[in-house]
C-alpha cells in the first residue's frame, strides 16, 4: 500500500514539502497523548530479547532514526511511537540559520536514494533545549547531533561547538559531534586529527561536566581514506569517546551537488564499519548507518561489529512502519539463531 502511495502520490511532490508536512504530523501526534500511546503500545519495540545497552543508556530496540529528519527536536515521540528505538535529532547548530537555498533535497527513485544540501537549517540550540525540556509522554531515547554554525569561522568552531553543547548536553541521552556533514563549508576539514583533538576535548568536558554524564561519539564521512578512518579512531580511544557514528553521506556521486544517501552507500558504510570493529574492537560503541534498507542490514551490521544501527533514507522508501517492522523480523531471527539476546550477535563475524 505504501509503495503505491509514495509512487502516485508522494513522488510527484517536492521532497522538503513532503518531509516539512511529514514532521509536522509527527508533531501533532506528539501532542496527543492517547494516540501517541496507542501507537507506541502496538508498534515500539517491546521485545526483551531486542533490548541493547550502550554507554550506559538502555535501548529498546537496536534501530535508530539517523539525525537529519527531525533536525529541530519537534517530533522525536511521534517517531518512537511508529517503532524507533531511538531518535538522533538535529543536526543542530549553536545559533539557528536557514540553510542553503532551495531545491535542497532530492530523491534518486531508481537507486533508492536521496541527495542532500540542506546545510543545517535549523532554529538553533535553544530552540531545541526548551523542546527537548518538555516530559515525554512516552519512552524515547533521544541522541543529540550537533554541528558548526555556518558563519562562524574554523577558527571559532571549537567555541560554537561548546556553546550548543552546553545547552544540549543536559537533555540528551547522548551526544554526537558532527564533523561529517558536505553541506556546511569546511566542516569536513574538522575531521582531521590536529583539528579534532581540541574539539573533541572541549565538548567532552561539558558531557562530562553535566550531573548526569552525556556520552559524547563522533559522526564520521564514508570519504575519509582508510588510514584516517584509523586515525578518527585511535583519537577517539584516546580522548574515552563512548563512539562513533559511520557512516554520513557521501560527495562521491555524479548527481546534484550535496551528500548522497541510502543503498549506493550500503558497501562504504560496511567496509567502515568493518575497519573499526577491527581497530577498537569493543573498546567503543560502533554505531553503523548508510545503506541500511531492511533487516539483512540490520543483522550485517550487528555481526559486523555495531551495538545500534541507524536509518534514513530506507524509512522514506519503506513507509511509516519500517522499523516497526525491521524490529519484528529480528525477534523472529534471533530465536531462530538460538539466541536469548540481539547483544549476543553484536561482533560476531568480526570474532570468527
Amino acid at each position: 500500500m505504501y509503495r503505491l502511495v509514495f509512487t502516485q502520490v508522494l513522488r510527484r511532490f517536492d521532497a522538503e514539502a513532503v518531509h516539512h508536512f511529514t514532521v509536522s504530523a509527527l508533531a501533532l501526534l506528539a501532542r496527543l497523548p492517547l494516540l501517541k500511546r496507542l501507537l507506541h503500545r502496538a508498534f515500539a519495540p517491546h521485545d526483551p530479547a531486542l533490548r541493547v545497552t550502550a554507554f550506559g543508556v538502555h535501548f529498546p530496540g537496536p534501530l535508530g532514526l539517523a539525525a537529519g529528519f527531525d533536525k529541530d527536536a519537534a517530533c522525536a515521540e511521534g517517531i518512537a511511537a511508529l517503532g524507533f528505538g531511538h531518535v538522533e535529532v538535529g543536526t543542530i547548530t549553536a545559533h539557528g540559520q536557514p540553510g542553503n537555498p532551495r531545491p535542497r533535497l532530492f530523491r534518486l527513485v531508481r537507486e533508492r536514494a536521496l541527495i542532500n544540501r540542506m546545510g543545517f537549517n535549523n532554529a538553533g540550540a535553544a530552540a531545541a533545549a526548551r523542546r527537548l525540556r518538555r516530559t515525554r509522554g512516552v519512552p524515547v531515547v533521544v541522541g543529540v547531533n550537533i554541528g558548526k554554525t555556518k558563519v562562524v569561522p574554523e577558527s571559532e568552531a571549537v567555541a560554537d561547538y561548546v556553546t550548543a553543547a552546553k545547552e544540549l548536553a543536559p537533555m540528551a541521552d547522548y551526544l554526537v559531534v558532527n564533523v561529517s556533514s558536505p553541506n556546511t563549508p569546511g566542516l569536513r576539514n574538522l575531521q582531521a586529527v590536529a583539528l579534532l583533538r581540541p574539539l573533541l576535548t572541549a565538548v567532552k568536558e561539558v558531557a562530562d561536566s553535566m550531573p548526569r554524564r552525556t556520552p559524547l561519539l563522533v559522526k564520521i564521512a564514508p570519504d575519509l581514506a582508510d588510514e584516517d578512518v584509523d586515525a578518527v579512531a585511535d583519537l577517539a580511544v584516546e580522548l574515552g569517546l563512548d563512539g562513533i557514528i559511520a557512516t554520513n553521506t557521501t560527495i562521491r556521486h555524479g548527481g546534484e551537488t550535496g551528500g548522497l544517501s541510502g543503498r549506493p552507500l550500503k558497501a562504504r558504510s560496511l567496509e567502515v564499519l568493518r575497519r573499526l570493529r577491527a581497530r577498537v574492537g569493543d573498546r567503543l560503541t560502533l554505531v553503523s548507518a548508510g545503506g541500511v534498507e531492511d533487516a539483512d542490514d540490520v543483522w550485517e551490521r550487528l555481526l559486523a561489529g555495531a551495538t545500534l544501527v541507524q536509518g534514513y533514507t530506507g524509512w522514506i522508501y519503506g513507509g511509516p512502519l519500517w522499523a516497526s517492522r525491521i524490529h519484528r523480523q529480528l525477534s523472529r531471527r534471533v530465536r531462530r539463531h538460538g539466541m536469548t539476546s540481539i547483544a549476543d550477535a553484536i561482533g560476531r563475524s568480526a570474532r570468527d
